[in-house]
């Protein structure tokens, strides 16, 4: 090649690229992080600061909201199970790179499906109403997974888009049981579905509802099925390459289905117990947008159930200690929502420096 056609190559190429970056050690990976966090601090007080408030003292409302009493305590802890619980169901989808946008809708399926056996079987024994309810939760979640898992697998439909889009119809089916069947007659004024009864409550522990006893329940399983299992090692590999998986004898097809309907079924129990430890009855806004948070939650742990676990403690004391901080302060909620979204931009920008880098001509023209 000529100097003349190299220099035309050179000057086609854009000044600066962003490429892959080979290897990033763990500890510049940590330094990064703790980084971005400190540069979105920052932001964030510049934020306040110019909305007429002290950063300082924000922030530590912040935090000591999400813990100065119990019952502050409790709230965080309320906070933090639904989230866990769903990011830990869709790391399984993840881990095999199936694209499961769809925990919004699995967690109100198992929300309905677990309503169910509350609002009409609510005279059994509480025990066995409550594994009912439990396993109504799984299988409505479940099947939310497993229904576009199959048109993936039989024929190659889009994943993202088919799991969002049952967000919305597991959303209006709710609507549906409210202004219809599951309507409370003793409600005339407006519609809505009756208050579960205290039969069809979850127990409460140490002043919290069960469901964190369940949530760390879900924690140990997940853990032990991804890295000790031979289930979790075929999600790894079909994850890593379905053709190597085939190459190996494995089924991808029902590895597909199979962890799918977990996926959706962790996600569908987290319904339950919103419906059943929080809410005590079945709303259209029983998810609250966790199930979108949750895949936020468990990309930034690194689809590690520990990491996971770590990240979603941090989300809900977040999210209660801003709470707090509108009361204390006045601030309205749109305020909270633009901190915790500088927050958020940093963190998730972090993550795109851990796994790229930008280059400049020059440099490239070095390395080559």
């Amino acid at each position: 090649m000529s100097v003349e056609m190299k220099r035309t190559k050179k000057s086609k190429e854009p000044l600066i690229r962003t490429v892959k970056r080979t290897e990033l050690s763990g500890q510049k990976a940590v330094l990064l992080r703790i980084a971005a966090l400190l540069a979105a601090l920052v932001a964030g007080g510049i934020f306040i600061l110019a909305i007429g408030y002290n950063p300082v003292l924000v922030y530590k409302t912040m935090i000591s909201g999400a813990f100065r009493s119990k019952l502050a305590f409790q709230g965080t802890v309320k906070v933090l199970i639904p989230l866990l619980i769903t990011s830990l169901g869709v790391t399984l989808a993840f881990k095999m790179k199936f694209w499961n946008i769809g925990a919004e809708g699995q967690l109100i399926m198992g929300a309905v499906f677990a309503s169910y056996f509350a609002l009409f079987h609510d005279t059994l024994p509480h025990w066995i109403l409550m594994i009912l309810m439990v396993l109504g939760g799984m299988l409505g979640g479940g099947l939310m997974g497993l229904l576009p898992a199959y048109f993936k697998s039989k024929f190659n439909t889009n994943e993202t888009l088919f799991t969002l889009m049952l967000n919305y119809i597991a959303l209006n089916f709710v609507v549906y049981l409210r202004e219809g069947p599951w309507r409370d007659p003793n409600s005339p004024g407006y519609a809505k579905i009756a208050r579960f009864s205290k039969n069809a409550q979850l127990d409460k522990v140490f002043g919290i509802h069960a469901g964190w006893i369940i949530a760390i329940v879900i924690l140990i399983f997940v853990s032990i099925y991804l890295y000790v299992t031979k289930r979790g090692y075929e999600i790894s590999v079909v994850g890593e390459s379905q053709a190597t998986a085939k190459y190996a004898g494995m089924n991808v097809k029902k590895i597909v289905l199979r962890t799918m309907f977990l996926s959706g079924g962790i996600c569908g129990i987290a319904g339950m117990i919103e419906a059943s430890g929080s809410a005590v009855t079945l709303t259209s806004g029983i998810a609250g947008g966790v199930g979108f948070t949750a895949i936020i939650v468990a990309w930034l742990g690194g689809l590690n159930p520990f990491y996971i676990f770590i990240v979603a403690s941090l989300f809900s004391i977040m999210e209660k200690g801003s709470s707090v901080v509108e009361s204390t302060f006045g601030l309205s909620g749109a305020c909270a929502d633009v901190l915790q979204g500088i927050i958020l931009f940093f963190v998730l920008g972090c993550e795109f420096f851990v796994r790229y880098q930008f280059v400049t001509r020059k440099e490239r023209g070095a390395r080559a």
